[in-house]
């Protein structure tokens, strides 16, 4: 069995690491699954989302559908086909 097909909309300071790409059909029945798909397609994307320590990068929000996954399972969550995962840089404001 395949794991689902899942679109990443990709926020515009990031565009420049996926050819300028919105948005990226990936695979994945996780979140984790689904932004390592991402960044073996695309390696410069790896240190703007995670730490040197393989964690999300504090300041990188990342929702499935309108569901920001840190109050559900993290990057456990699971996914269904075609689901969108949305990453949110945060911004700091002053």
């Amino acid at each position: 069995m395949s794991s689902p097909t899942i679109t990443i909309e990709i926020p515009t300071p990031l565009r420049s690491f996926t050819d300028d790409q919105a948005t990226v059909e990936v695979e994945g029945a996780t979140v984790d699954e689904a932004l390592d798909d991402l960044v073996a397609r695309y390696p410069d994307l790896k240190s703007n989302l995670y730490t040197e320590d393989g964690e999300l990068r504090q300041f990188v929000n990342i929702y499935a559908g309108d569901d920001d996954i840190r109050y559900l399972d993290g990057t456990d969550t699971a996914l269904e086909d075609g689901t969108a995962l949305s990453i949110v840089p945060s911004i700091a404001g002053g």
